[in-house]
């Protein structure tokens, strides 16, 4: 009798860390942004310069550098930016929680791949080793992700960083 209680107890104790660490994950830590600039990183300026938007919806999370999202759209067209600014090849969308539903990265990604979006620098090293990554499709719609640079893979995993990157900030050292 006393293995059951034992047991009854070790698997509800099991299900409520589950379900608690499951709504941490999806929806705990994230918080709305409140409207920001957009920026992309200019040709002529190595800077991130802002450009026109509407429609601005973010979510970001303090746990980690990598957790921001948004989306928005633009009347700049494609050609304008491209002759304008930074465009950059690879960068592959992160997930998005569910309830976020104006972010799918896999209908990004796709978009990208099918060559009707286009992927720009927004931002180099928000965070440390962390750069903000703008993607806009040819209708308009803009949507926003931070992604690790190399310096960032390197001091994330453990790797020597290099004379290359910048100091560590003093917190992560």
């Amino acid at each position: 009798m006393n293995g059951k209680i034992v047991g009854v107890v070790i698997l509800i104790s099991a299900l409520i860390a589950g379900a608690g660490l499951y709504y941490l994950q999806i929806y705990g830590f994230y918080e709305a942004v409140a409207e920001e600039e957009v920026t992309l990183v200019s040709l002529n300026t190595d800077a991130p310069e802002p450009i026109l938007f509407d429609s601005f919806q973010a979510i970001d999370a303090d746990s980690s550098p990598i957790r921001y999202r948004a989306c928005f759209t633009t009347t700049q067209s494609l050609a304008f930016l491209t002759e304008s600014y930074v465009l950059i090849d690879g960068p592959e969308p992160r997930n998005a929680p569910d309830w976020f539903d104006c972010f799918d990265a896999a209908a990004i990604g796709a978009e990208i791949t099918a060559g009707t979006a286009l992927t720009f620098m927004g931002a180099k090293n928000v965070h440390y080793g962390v750069d903000r990554i703008v993607a806009i499709t040819d209708d308009g719609r803009g949507y926003v992700w931070h992604e690790l640079n190399d310096c960032g893979e390197k001091a994330y995993d453990g790797t020597v960083v290099g004379e290359e990157c910048p100091a560590l900030p003093e917190a992560t050292q």
